[in-house]
């Protein structure tokens, strides 16, 4: 679903089911809605680090919500002319936490670590039995289309 008019104030949303090819469902769902909005780099350089950096910060959501909430039920995408917001909701009240870890070297438990050195902010808030995670990414105010880390 998009609303909004001018390329500016649009939602679309995904329901998801289970937990069989969600993440990269959501990946294709994420880039092509991010192609849509005109959010790549022009030329031969290819898709900006940040629209790179969107995708995995979609698939981190949403395995976080495979691996520790059943399954996302839900992944949000809406924008305005300055942010970019992804949400993504399951059916699991429990808040997101870092775990911790005396290696870093060893593999999981580094979702939330992207996000926080990703995302320009992100949280969580309760959504009927469940809830939503959530995170936002800054445009740059000098491409208007383009987006960039804050």
């Amino acid at each position: 679903m998009t609303t909004g008019p001018g390329g500016h104030g649009q939602t679309r949303r995904l329901a998801l089911f289970g937990t069989k090819g969600v993440v990269s469902r959501c990946r294709d769902f994420t880039e092509q809605a991010l192609a849509d909005w005109g959010w790549t780099a022009a030329g031969p350089e290819g898709p900006s680090d940040v629209v790179e950096d969107v995708l995995l910060l979609v698939s981190e959501l949403v395995t976080n919500a495979c691996l520790h909430a059943g399954g996302p039920e839900e992944l949000v995408l809406s924008r305005s002319a300055e942010w970019l917001r992804v949400e993504v909701a399951d059916a699991d009240p429990r808040r997101p936490r870092r775990k911790v870890q005396s290696d870093l070297s060893r593999p999981g438990g580094h979702g939330l670590i992207i996000m926080e050195r990703l995302a320009h902010s992100w949280g969580s808030e309760p959504r009927g039995t469940g809830k939503v995670v959530w995170l936002e990414v800054r445009l740059s105010p000098a491409r208007g289309q383009r987006m960039s880390r804050p």
